[in-house]
């Protein structure tokens, strides 16, 4: 079934379209096998690797996108969003790319190599308190000193439908994919890559993977309505997001599952991608590893067909401060 463009805040023509549009920009990044992590997860598994992309994650698809879509006016007043991570950093790359502003509201306490990523990509930071209405405040006070155009990082069309051309790619890399896994956190990613893949493939699963100290997702799917949790505790700083509007309900129609997994599983996972793929991973990036090996997952029957699984390492902006403290507390 083809999500209808009057349904969703993106579909299958308007992903399509955005990967012509970005294509010029973005890597097409590899899709990595390991019979390693196929043993020990007793299935056939298929990293697409994002952690390659420019800016070091899945992001830039998204930012890109967004940026080229605007007309000349818009563009040259620039663009403001409030971000913690990488989607800071790709709409920095891509507003850099195109020569235009990029005024960027960073909550205090934000990854420094993110920060640094911004700062190195030649956004214009402005700081914020952590809180989400801080982020928003802060945001609303450039926009109207500046005129730029707000891109919000996850509850935009322009951003689902550049996510969405991983999944573009990844079916055609690898056409026996049965499942797709995805990080969730504001639902972007996983609303774009749904949108396409069961475009394509009505069969396909598409699964999202959540943390458990940020769990608002799984929520939200039992309870039939949108859960906004009032504190996130999580290794994941990535993941901490609330649903928006526009990706609640592709969430709620096409997500056919969440799969919650610890922090402890998530730095496991981290180290599995290191010493097998030989791939450097951020904790969001590896929760879709740490979902396919979980005992939650294995155990259940619901998944026992699920035997080509498509996993999105979604970013590779490795914060080692903060991942080492998380080593000697887990201990």
């Amino acid at each position: 079934m083809e999500a209808k463009r009057h349904e969703y805040a993106a579909d299958l023509s308007s992903i399509k379209e955005a990967h012509e549009r970005i294509k010029p920009y973005i890597h097409k990044t590899p899709v990595l096998t390991s019979e390693s992590l196929n043993s020990i997860s007793g299935r056939s598994l298929f990293f697409k690797c994002e952690c390659f992309q420019k800016g070091g994650a899945f992001k830039f698809r998204g930012a890109c996108n967004a940026i080229l879509s605007l007309d000349a006016e818009q563009a040259a007043k620039g663009v403001v969003t409030h971000s913690s991570g990488n989607h800071a950093a790709a709409l920095s790359l891509a507003a850099k790319i195109q020569g235009i502003p990029a005024y960027i509201v960073i909550p205090k306490g934000a990854p420094k190599c993110k920060v640094d990523n911004v700062i190195r990509y030649g956004g214009n930071v402005i700081w914020s308190e952590a809180t989400m209405s801080s982020r928003e405040e802060v945001a609303s006070r450039v926009l109207q000193e500046t005129g730029s155009v707000l891109i919000h990082p996850y509850n935009d069309g322009r951003i689902l439908s550049g996510q969405g051309t991983i999944a573009l790619e990844l079916l055609e890399q690898i056409q026996e994919i049965d499942t797709i896994i995805v990080p969730i956190s504001g639902g972007g990613l996983i609303s774009g890559v749904a949108l396409a893949a069961k475009s394509i493939k009505p069969s396909i699963r598409i699964i999202a993977a959540e943390p458990r100290g940020a769990d608002d997702a799984a929520q939200s799917k039992v309870a039939g309505r949108i859960i906004t949790l009032p504190v996130t505790n999580t290794v994941a700083d990535g993941l901490r997001a609330s649903l928006g509007d526009l990706t609640w309900p592709v969430v709620r129609d096409l997500v056919d599952d969440v799969v919650v997994v610890e922090d402890g599983e998530i730095i496991e996972a981290m180290r599995m991608c290191y010493e097998m793929l030989k791939v450097s991973v951020e904790p969001s990036g590896a929760i879709g590893l740490a979902a396919v090996v979980s005992t939650s997952f294995r155990s259940n029957p619901c998944w026992e067909d699920c035997k080509n699984i498509g996993i999105v390492l979604s970013g590779g902006n490795v914060d080692l401060g903060v991942l080492w403290d998380s080593l000697k507390s887990s201990k």
